[in-house]
């Protein structure tokens, strides 16, 4: 027998209909219905495309057991429906085998259906990145970024980056969408032009190779707060503006290389500021009798870039002083204590011996202070020294060395102070080999240091393998060179390199052990080995820790260190070709003057 209290239980297992009030009157509020599956269609222009298999099986057990929670979102189209919200819902629903999926159907204006998926997709937590940039920038075109932030609950520079990520070309997306490229990095690359971007991407290949993908973007980018011009100038060069506002300033894409970070990626219009920059400084120092000389030094004067800026100088009726022709005498800084717990960070020093040095500081700059002040007492005058490269430049008082007329090219002068033009084809041959010497020297400290940066991107710190000799090695030799003072050395590591003695603050060891765990060990080791490595003058066969280090993390990145290791021997090779047939000529001389 059926009840009418049964036959309306019927009922509403096929249709829901709440109601509410609106203007004192009840009317219909949003309908549930039991809709077949079989009458529902995805929507071809869903903005998600990317469905996690494994999470689909987990939500297709939990509607096998309690059904589907929430209802999914359809409108009409003819006599079916295509979904609006919940996708996911139908799709676990299929793999369930459920007949029937509850649904609210409604209505939508023409380009209502795409602006509701995308801010609902939005809200969700496992968005994949380029879907989501696409997304929001679908909606930029309709809101301002702030609104956007508003509506998904996000932060300004959130909604910025992604807006910034929007722009990177399908095959960066690739490898972000596979999670070979981070976010942060597809971020950077798509600071630049689509045209930028492609050719990144040829020169890469195939392989994606972050280490390279930085290289590029770091010889293409340029930090504003080192510039040799001011960034908020207008005038400088009209047609772009001032860099604080311009769009091509990363500060104004979403911090996007650290809070308030400016960096240029328009390395023309940069260009072309620096040049106008230093065309002004020249007028400024002209026209102020102000001396004005490039920080290079005798010895490197004959090299081509340093000859063109001569050149420059010389064309705007300068007469060029390098730095061993006069003294300098610059504004000292003040000491602080801050700097000295900086600079001596590596020292055990307690605070009476920071004060210690702090008023030693002290001592030495207002003596410097003394000097400065009585400079032009002295006979110093106003001068400006400026960098060949960058043109960045500071004031300061010059005095020029007084010489005789004939002293730069008398042969009893140092060889390193003669030029080469003054020396014989023997002494040409020394300072040929001399600077080749110097040049390997530099090579090496890039190289180190660019594998070393190379490292430091990899995952090579979270390694999970077990500590290799020469990193136990490499290890050791860092903490000795680095933590370890002159006294300790002799007093606890004085056979360190031999015979050494072991150091021992038992409180420090036991309370050690009693935290060990084997795993944060080696990824602190691996940490330290990163950092305590040595830049500038020392590289990776002149320096202990470098030379162990080098050696350690040949096993990990075998390839990467060889693409950078041909890089730099292809460039040392045609160098010392160009080099012996230089010199070949120059023996050619000799032999010619002996006979």
């Amino acid at each position: 027998m059926t009840t009418k209290a049964s036959t309306t239980r019927k009922r509403r297992s096929t249709t829901t209909t709440a109601k509410k009030e609106l203007n004192g009157k009840k009317v219909p509020a949003l309908q549930i219905e039991n809709i077949p599956i079989g009458k529902i269609k995805p929507d071809p222009k869903q903005p998600r495309k990317t469905f996690d298999d494994k999470q689909l099986q987990q939500l297709s057990d939990s509607i096998k057991e309690f059904g589907v929670l929430q209802p999914i979102t359809v409108r009409k189209s003819g006599k079916d429906f295509i979904i609006v919200m919940g996708e996911r819902r139908f799709r676990a629903s299929k793999i369930a085998n459920k007949k029937t999926i509850p649904s609210i159907v409604r209505t939508y204006e023409n380009d209502e259906v795409l602006e509701v998926q995308i801010i609902e997709n939005l809200q969700r937590k496992d968005v994949e990145p380029t879907e989501e940039a696409e997304a929001i920038a679908y909606l930029s075109d309709k809101y301002q970024p702030s609104e956007i932030s508003k509506r998904l609950g996000r932060t300004d520079n959130f909604i910025r980056q992604r807006l910034k990520l929007a722009g990177l070309i399908d095959g960066f997306k690739h490898f972000v969408r596979n999670g070979e490229m981070t976010i942060s990095l597809g971020v950077s690359v798509a600071l630049f032009t689509p045209e930028e971007q492609k050719m990144m991407l040829e020169t890469m290949g195939e392989t994606f190779n972050a280490h390279q993908i930085n290289r590029m973007i770091k010889d293409q980018s340029y930090d504003l707060e080192k510039a040799s011009f001011d960034v908020a100038d207008k005038t400088l060069v009209p047609k772009a503006g001032s860099c604080v506002e311009c769009p091509f300033n990363a500060a104004n894409q979403g911090n996007l290389f650290g809070e308030g970070k400016m960096v240029c990626t328009k390395s023309a219009c940069f260009e072309t500021k620096k040049s106008k920059s230093f065309l002004n400084l020249i007028e400024k120092t002209k026209k102020e009798n102000i001396l004005l000389f490039p920080e290079i030094r005798r010895y490197w004067a004959d090299e081509e870039s340093n000859q063109l800026i001569i050149s420059q100088l010389e064309k705007n009726g300068f007469k060029v002083y390098l730095l061993d022709d006069v003294e300098i005498i610059e504004n000292p800084i003040e000491p602080t204590i801050e700097a000295i717990k900086i600079e001596y960070q590596h020292y055990d020093y307690s605070e009476d011996e920071l004060k210690a040095e702090l008023d030693e500081a002290m001592q030495d700059y207002e003596q410097a202070l003394k000097t400065y002040n009585s400079a032009k007492d002295n006979g110093f005058v106003n001068g400006i020294v400026f960098h060949p490269e960058t043109y960045q430049h500071k004031s300061a008082f010059v005095k020029v060395i007084e010489k005789s007329e004939n002293e730069s090219t008398e042969y009893s002068a140092p060889l390193a102070n003669r030029k080469m033009a003054d020396c014989t084809p023997e002494e040409q041959i020394v300072k040929i080999n001399e600077r080749e010497i110097r040049k390997k020297h530099i090579e090496n400290n890039k190289q180190f240091e660019e594998v070393v940066q190379m490292i430091r991107e990899t995952n090579y710190i979270d390694t999970k393998k077990t500590l290799s000799t020469d990193e136990m090695v490499a290890f050791s030799i860092s903490l000795f060179e680095n933590n370890v003072d002159y006294v300790s050395q002799q007093k606890y590591f004085s056979k360190f390199l031999g015979d050494t003695s072991k150091m021992t603050k038992v409180e420090m060891v036991e309370n050690f052990k009693k935290k060990f765990k084997k795993e944060v060990f080696h990824k602190l080791i691996r940490y330290i080995l990163t950092r305590q490595v040595h830049f500038g003058e020392s590289n990776h066969v002149n320096n202990l820790t470098n030379i162990s280090f080098y050696n350690a993390i040949q096993g990990y990145y075998t390839s990467k260190i060889a693409e950078i290791e041909k890089a730099y021997s292809e460039k040392r090779d045609k160098r010392e070709a160009r080099l012996k047939e230089r010199i070949a000529v120059l023996e050619k001389k000799i032999q010619e003057l002996n006979d």
